[in-house]
C-alpha cells in the first residue's frame, strides 16, 4: 500500500490556481522520497498576499508545465495510494478545482487529514498548524515550500502512528474515529473525524 503526503501552493485565492505541488512518499515508517514541481496556472494572476506566503512569482513558473502535465508524471504513484494532507479539505479542493478546470477525471484514491489526526492524538497543543507540529516533533523546515510542507506532513503522520502504536498510517483512522476521504470518477467524499 502506497502512502504519499501532498501539499499545494496557490497563485491567488482561486482554488484552481495551483502554482506548486510537493509530495513525500512514506514506506516502512519513514520518508523515502520528496519531490516538488512548479506549476504554471492557466490564469497567471498571482496575488501579493499569496506571493508573501510562499515566495513564488509569475517568472518562477513561466517555463513550468500546466497542472495536467505536472500531475501526469505521478499518475502511477497516485493509483490506489493513501494520500495525506495537512488540512486535507484545502489541498484536495485545490486538486479537484484544477482537475475541473481542465475537465479531467478524478483519480481513484483515498486520503487522510494530518490536522485531524494531530488534534486527536495531541489535543494539548494550542494549535495544530504545521509549524507548531514541526516544533513539537523537533523538525525544522521552510514553511510554505510545498515539498517541505509535504515532508513535515508525512513525518507528523508517522509520529501519530507511532504514538498510537500501529504499524501503518492506514491503521490510524479506526483508532481515532476518522473516515478516510475519497476521490473517485464520480466525485469525492470528505475526510471526517468524530468529535468525541
Amino acid at each position: 500500500m502506497k502512502t504519499i503526503a501532498i501539499d499545494f501552493e496557490t497563485a491567488n485565492e482561486q482554488r484552481g490556481s495551483a502554482c506548486s505541488v510537493g509530495l513525500a512518499w512514506i514506506e516502512d515508517g519513514r520518508v523515502i522520497r520528496v519531490e516538488e514541481r512548479l506549476i504554471r496556472p492557466r490564469d497567471m494572476r498571482f496575488s501579493s498576499f499569496n506571493i508573501a506566503i510562499h515566495g513564488i512569482r509569475p517568472e518562477h513558473v513561466e517555463n513550468a508545465g500546466e497542472f495536467p502535465e505536472v500531475m501526469d508524471e505521478f499518475t502511477d504513484d497516485f493509483r490506489g495510494a493513501t494520500m495525506i494532507a495537512h488540512n486535507a479539505a484545502f489541498d484536495f479542493s485545490v486538486w479537484r478545482s484544477c482537475l475541473d478546470l481542465y475537465r479531467q477525471a478524478y483519480p481513484e484514491l483515498s486520503y487522510l487529514c494530518s490536522v485531524k489526526m494531530a488534534q486527536k492524538v495531541w489535543p494539548h497543543l494550542g494549535s495544530h498548524k504545521l509549524n507548531i507540529l514541526a516544533s513539537h516533533l523537533g523538525l525544522t523546515f521552510k514553511h510554505h515550500n510545498a515539498a517541505e510542507d509535504a515532508a513535515v506532513c508525512a513525518e507528523a503522520a508517522i509520529a501519530v502512528a507511532r504514538s498510537l502504536r500501529v504499524p501503518h498510517i492506514r491503521d490510524i483512522p479506526a483508532l481515532i474515529g476518522m473516515r478516510a476521504g475519497r476521490l473517485f470518477s464520480g466525485g469525492y467524499d470528505a475526510c471526517t473525524c468524530r468529535k468525541k
